[in-house]
């Protein structure tokens, strides 16, 4: 057994869930032992980071370690994903996630909802992605022609054990996607798009609408319900413009005895009741939220978690016995006296699996040769200058900041000059050169905000003095910053309107509140993690837009800064007598 797992169990949370059910019964007084394991938001990280975080041969270490224990206990299991498999890192969406997928069946996932991302790309590219996986993709809420386009939920029988896992994908997606990937010529059946002279286009209906139809039916058919969402946890339900999430439906339908979720990209670890830790550290306890009778899951993103939760059922009474979430070689930073700085890991190192490794690298080397292909030119400098860039707005950081407005369809974006790493020079652009330029990998966001909010947050990121990785790099947004005073904001044009609200783009990293911007993330229930890589979208801005005319994005005076004036450090004359 995982030693990390072993100091992560909660030990006895004996909550018990009554089951009433007309389906055949299991066998009286005997005890079914179940475990389900999760993940959610993978968004295409096959490959671990420069840290060596997460990565799905690490991640198959820890599965097949947690399957070794479950058999030996004489238990069953499930392995579910939370959806958004797609769209997030270049080496993955340039290869339509097979790496991702494929490693996912190797894995032995049994079933995942449909995300949103999974509709990024037309859907031809979706029924591939089914035929790689083999294992059902659920979504019981995602119509076409008045039918559900999808297998809305899947029964497994674990050893005369009969548990449901129900689909459901955010009916956000409709606004999330592109719209071409929406509409379609044929029948789409089995992952396969049949007649194609028929037109339709695909609806995301009201997941707790749909949970409400189908839950009762199945409670009569199974022992066990879950649902597969990906619609988002949002603390007490305060989902904002967001559309519901998994507080919502756990409150509004009955007879769910487990969510497992996606979408929010958080830790569900409550500290209290309807008060989430948004702080919560790698390898410590964490309590799932629970909400009507149902427990509520999420293991953050990008596989940066296992999640793992032990049942008992006896008597028709479901007991979670314990939860845990298991770090895959997270790392935290520590500062030594002398000032230095360097990468630990929260737990023991897993070792990455040989033969997983061993499928995963020609898809990464592949990817890696692609990066030099040429996608664009510019007849002018972008600066990126570290100097430059931190202490003054440059056409860089304008063409930065406007890729995430327009990707985000937001009014206004601000892109923290601490993320601008190199320039690019006159002439041909290549995917290494924005890679250069942006190399975190850090995602794009977006939070809504009232004029009055709008006001405050560039009051506060426009303090930021020059020379740090704060300074603020803006597009969409015309400003005088008076001496601490945001003054004459102009927004697509139009005065500032307090009360209007706006659409903020910004990454994950300043969301977070990283180089001193207000945190978002967790404040803000409007906030969306797209998944989209900030590279990613930089490229495809570059791909669009070129031949890139640098003189077009030089910021010139949209944010005119009057200081005061520096002190003087000069003496008066002292006056003789």
């Amino acid at each position: 057994m995982n030693k990390s797992y072993t100091t992560l169990l909660l030990g006895s949370l004996f909550t018990t869930l009554s089951l009433n059910s007309a389906q055949a019964a299991p066998i009286k007084d005997k005890t079914y032992h179940f475990t389900i394991v999760h993940t959610n938001d993978h968004h295409g990280r096959f490959w671990k980071n420069n840290d060596g975080e997460y990565g799905m041969a690490a991640q198959k270490t820890v599965i097949d370690r947690i399957r070794a224990d479950v058999k030996a206990r004489g238990g069953e299991l499930l392995l579910l994903s939370g959806g958004d498999v797609n769209t997030g890192v270049p080496e993955s969406d340039m290869q339509d996630a097979e790496p991702d997928f494929k490693a996912m069946a190797q894995i032995g996932f049994d079933a995942m909802v449909l995300g949103n991302h999974e509709f990024d790309k037309p859907l031809p590219v979706l029924a591939k992605q089914q035929k790689w996986v083999k294992f059902p993709m659920l979504s019981a809420n995602v119509y076409r022609g008045g039918k559900p386009m999808f297998e809305p939920y899947h029964i497994f029988n674990k050893a005369g054990l009969k548990i449901a896992v129900l689909g459901l994908t955010t009916d956000d997606t409709q606004q999330m996607v592109n719209p071409e990937n929406l509409q379609y010529t044929g029948v789409w059946k089995s992952g396969r798009i049949i007649n194609p002279k028929t037109n339709a286009t695909i609806e995301f209906r009201k997941p707790s609408a749909i949970a409400a139809q189908l839950v009762p039916e199945l409670r009569k058919k199974v022992d066990v319900v879950i649902a597969a969402t990906h619609m988002g946890h949002y603390t007490n339900g305060n989902h904002g413009s967001n559309a519901e999430g998994d507080v919502e439906l756990a409150r509004a339908v009955k007879g769910i005895d487990l969510i497992v979720g996606g979408h929010s990209q958080n830790p569900v670890c409550m500290k209290a009741e309807n008060e989430r830790d948004d702080a919560y550290v790698p390898g410590t306890e964490c309590k799932p939220d629970r909400q009507n009778g149902t427990w509520i899951v999420q293991a953050h993103e990008w596989g940066k978690y296992v999640g793992r939760a032990d049942f008992s059922y006896t008597n028709g009474v479901l007991t979670l016995d314990r939860y845990a979430l298991i770090p895959v070689n997270l790392k935290k930073t520590v500062t030594a006296v002398d000032g230095s700085k360097s990468k630990t890991l929260y737990t023991e190192e897993i070792p990455e699996d040989p033969q997983m490794l061993a499928f995963l690298t020609p898809y990464q080397e592949k990817g890696q040769k692609v990066l030099g292909v040429e996608i664009g030119t510019t007849n002018g400098t972008l600066d990126g200058d570290r100097t430059r860039v931190r202490s003054q707005p440059t056409n860089l950081g304008k063409l930065i900041a406007q890729a995430m407005l327009e990707k985000a369809k937001a009014d206004f974006a601000v892109m923290n000059s601490g993320g601008v790493r190199d320039s690019i020079n006159d002439g041909k652009i290549t995917y290494k050169d924005v890679l250069k330029v942006q190399p975190f990998g850090n995602t794009l966001g977006y939070a809504d905000l009232t004029g009055q909010e709008t006001l405050d947050y560039l009051t506060a990121i426009l303090k930021i003095s020059a020379g740090s990785g704060g300074f603020a790099q803006l597009a969409g947004v015309k400003a005088t910053y008076d001496n601490g005073i945001v003054r004459n904001v102009i927004i697509g044009g139009k005065p500032l309107d307090l009360n209007k609200t706006y659409r903020l783009a910004i990454n994950n990293f300043a969301a977070d509140g990283g180089d001193g911007y207000p945190k978002i993330r967790g404040v803000n229930p409007t906030y969306v993690n797209t998944g989209f890589v900030d590279a990613d979208v930089l490229k495809g801005f570059i791909i669009k837009n070129s031949p890139i005319n640098a003189a077009a994005f030089d910021p010139a005076d949209d944010i005119v800064r009057i200081m005061p004036p520096a002190p003087t450090t000069d003496k008066p004359l002292e006056k003789k007598p």
